[in-house]
């Protein structure tokens, strides 16, 4: 019986060339983390360029819903009535959003209420993009789809491709967001835990080694985040 809302498991050679080039990934981002000597962070937008990021973010939002609508439209037209289990991560998510959001708005306040709350707002956004990116990478085509199979895989995950990656460059919004050594050492620990989890088959997360995994990895995003807001120390002069 096939299972919706859920994902195929990596075996055997496969399981071992994901991990293989999840840990690549990693030691490169750990490598650049050990390199990066201050942190460094993308140019401020201008209004008129800020306020179409939004817009893309917006747009990218209800283009995405708009295929959910058609894509779970097709699904149950050819496969009957589905039952999609709960997310056992979803309550990890929540609150590893709100404590981001308290901690950035936290770091931030001595610029002022509303760039506080703004550091926080789009650093909350981009924090479980950070992980949704790579994850939807990994499993967009070990998840059953409607037929014809490429075109509605294509038709879900492209829309919420670009909805990521919107949602990361919100944080071009903020002029405290800067990537330090820490936040690529979080993003590199990112993947080493992806890679662990791919040895162990990438599976759903319904047992406790794979929520483990998940939960691990999810948070760490989240600490990527947070590092991006972190003041750094004004150098002492000789």
């Amino acid at each position: 019986m096939t299972e919706y809302g859920t994902w195929r498991p990596y075996v055997g050679g496969d399981a071992l060339l994901l991990a293989l080039v999840l840990l690549v990934i990693g030691g490169v981002l750990a490598y650049f983390g050990t390199r990066l000597r201050r942190p460094v962070g993308a140019n401020r937008p201008g209004k008129a360029l800020g306020i179409l990021l939004v817009l893309m973010w917006g747009l990218s939002i209800l283009t995405f819903g708009i295929a959910v609508t058609t894509y779970w439209g097709a699904l149950i037209q050819q496969a009957g009535p589905i039952t999609v289990p709960a997310s056992p991560i979803t309550p990890v998510t929540a609150s590893s959003g709100l404590v981001a959001f308290i901690t950035i708005a936290y770091l931030s306040r001595c610029h002022g209420l509303g760039i506080a709350l703004g550091s926080a707002f789009v650093g909350t956004v981009a924090a479980p993009m950070l992980f949704e990116l790579p994850f939807d990478l990994i499993v967009m085509w070990r998840i059953p789809h409607p037929a014809p199979t490429t075109q509605y895989a294509l038709l879900y995950f492209l829309p919420l491709f670009l909805m990521e990656i919107s949602s990361v460059s919100l944080l071009t919004l903020s002029p405290l967001a800067r990537a330090s050594r820490y936040t690529l050492f979080s993003l590199a620990a990112v993947f080493f835990v992806f890679a662990g989890w791919s040895l162990a088959g990438f599976s759903y997360p319904s047992s406790p080694m794979p929520f483990a995994f998940n939960v691990v990895s999810k948070v760490l995003c989240f600490v990527a985040a947070v590092t991006l807001f972190v003041p750094q120390k004004a150098k002492e002069p000789a």
